[in-house]
C-alpha cells in the first residue's frame, strides 16, 4: 500500500495542513476575525453573512457546516468568536467542536470587550497555537486515509474532452488505493442520468441521486425560471458548451469509471471508501463547502475559463486543458494539459500528474491558490429571510 505523510487528529483523522481556524457564530464579528486572522500566518477567517435571521434546518445546517470546519483535518486549532446574542450559539459551537477538538478556545465579544481588545485577545491566543502547532511532525499513515473532492466551474470544451477525463483517470486510481473520492454539483448532472445509474452500485444511490436532480427541476418550474439562464452559464456557451445535457457529459467525467458507492446530503460525511455523491448546488464555493463537509482534504478544480477561487480549510488544485487561459492566468494554475488537446499528452498521463500533483499537495506542497492567499469561504443558505 502507498504511503504518505499527513497530521494525525485526536479523533483518528488525518490532515494534509496544519492550520487554525478563525470561526465566527455571527457576521457581525466577521470583521474581528479577519483582523486576527491577518495577523497571524497560519490563521484562516471563516467569515459568513449569517449566524442570525434563520431558522429550522437553514440555521441546524449553518451550525452543522461551522462544526464540520472547525473538526476538519486539516485544521490543528480553532478560535470560536461570537458576539453573545445570535442564533448560532457561540457556547455550543464551541463545545461541539472541544469534544473532537482540544486546541480550541472561545472569545464572545459582548463578555469580553470591543473590536479591539478582542483583536488582540484573538491574535494572542492564536500565537499561542502556533507554538503548539509548530510542534507537530507529519507521520506516516496509507493513502486510504485521504478523501479528495472533485469540483468543475468555469467549463469550456477543453473540460470535458481533457481536464475531466484526466481527474476521472486519477479517480480510478486513488480509490483503487482504498481512498475517498467526493463529487456534487447536482445542477451539472442533469442529462448525464443513464451513465449515472450505470455508474451506481445500487437502485438506491441512483433513486437519491435523480430524486436530488428532479428537485431542482421542479423549484426552476415553481419559479417560473429557464434553467438555461445559469446552465450553462455565458461563460459556459462561450467557451463552447451549447446545451445543460453537454455539459452534464462532460462534469460526470470527472469520476470516470468508478463506481458510486454512496450518496449523501449537504453537510455530511463521506464513510466509504470509493466515490461517494454530495448533493451540492453547481455553485462554485457552496459546493467546495459541500465536498469539504464531507471530509475532503484536497479538491481538484478543472476549469476552461479560468478562477483563482481557493477555500479555507483545503488546498485547491487548479487544473486546465485551455492554452490560452493558462497563458493569461498562469499564476493560478498548477497543472496545464493543454497537450492533451494538441495530441501530445494522453488523458492515462494526464490522470498521472493529477495523481502525482495531488500527492505532493498532500504532504506539504503549496498549490497556486494557498500562495496567492485565495482562502475563501461562505455558508450555504438554503432557506428565505423571514425576520
Amino acid at each position: 500500500m502507498l504511503k504518505i505523510n499527513m497530521y494525525k487528529r485526536e479523533n483518528g483523522t488525518y490532515g494534509v495542513r496544519n492550520r487554525i481556524a478563525v470561526i465566527p457564530t455571527v457576521a457581525c464579528v466577521n470583521h474581528v476575525a479577519e483582523k486576527i486572522a491577518s495577523m497571524v500566518s497560519l490563521a484562516d477567517a471563516y467569515t459568513h453573512p449569517y449566524g442570525c435571521d434563520q431558522l429550522g434546518y437553514d440555521l441546524e445546517l449553518s451550525f452543522n457546516c461551522l462544526k464540520k470546519m472547525g473538526t476538519h483535518p486539516n485544521n490543528g486549532a480553532v478560535l470560536v468568536l461570537g458576539l453573545g446574542c445570535e442564533e448560532i450559539l457561540p457556547e455550543k459551537l464551541y463545545n461541539e467542536i472541544k469534544k473532537e477538538q482540544p486546541n480550541t478556545e472561545l472569545i464572545i465579544m459582548q463578555e469580553n470587550g470591543g473590536t479591539d481588545f478582542c483583536v488582540d485577545l484573538g491574535v494572542k491566543i492564536c500565537r499561542n497555537f502556533e507554538k503548539i502547532l509548530s510542534e507537530q511532525e507529519r507521520v506516516e499513515t496509507d493513502i486510504s486515509n485521504l478523501t479528495i473532492g472533485v469540483e468543475c466551474g468555469g467549463s469550456d470544451f477543453t473540460s470535458g474532452i481533457a481536464s475531466n477525463p484526466s481527474v476521472g483517470m486519477f479517480t480510478g486510481r486513488i480509490t483503487q488505493l482504498g481512498a475517498k473520492v467526493v463529487f456534487g454539483e447536482t445542477t451539472e448532472l442533469m442529462g448525464a442520468e443513464k451513465i449515472i445509474e450505470n455508474l451506481c452500485q445500487n437502485e438506491e444511490i441512483f433513486n437519491f441521486i435523480t430524486s436530488k436532480i428532479k428537485d431542482i427541476e421542479d423549484t426552476a418550474i415553481n419559479m417560473h425560471v429557464d434553467l438555461r439562464g445559469t446552465q450553462p452559464s455565458p461563460g459556459n456557451i462561450e467557451g463552447g458548451l451549447s446545451t445543460i445535457e453537454e455539459k452534464s457529459l462532460g462534469g460526470i467525467c470527472k469520476i470516470g469509471k468508478s463506481q458510486i458507492v454512496d450518496a449523501i446530503n449537504f453537510g455530511e460525511s463521506a464513510v466509504k471508501a470509493g466515490v461517494t455523491f454530495v448533493n451540492t448546488p453547481g455553485n462554485d464555493i457552496a459546493c467546495s463547502l459541500g465536498l469539504s463537509c464531507a471530509g475532503a482534504q484536497i479538491i481538484i478544480f478543472t476549469t476552461g475559463k479560468g478562477t483563482p477561487m481557493g477555500f479555507a480549510c483545503a488546498p485547491v488544485i487548479k487544473v486546465t486543458a485551455n492554452k490560452n487561459i493558462f497563458e493569461i492566468m498562469n499564476e493560478n494554475f498548477d497543472l496545464n494539459l493543454s497537450e492533451i488537446v494538441e495530441g501530445s499528452l494522453s488523458i492515462k498521463e494526464g490522470g498521472e500528474m493529477v495523481f502525482n500533483k495531488v500527492i505532493e499537495t498532500a504532504e506539504g506542497n503549496e498549490t497556486c491558490a494557498e500562495k496567492l492567499g485565495h482562502r475563501e469561504f461562505s455558508l450555504y443558505r438554503v432557506s428565505p429571510i423571514l425576520t
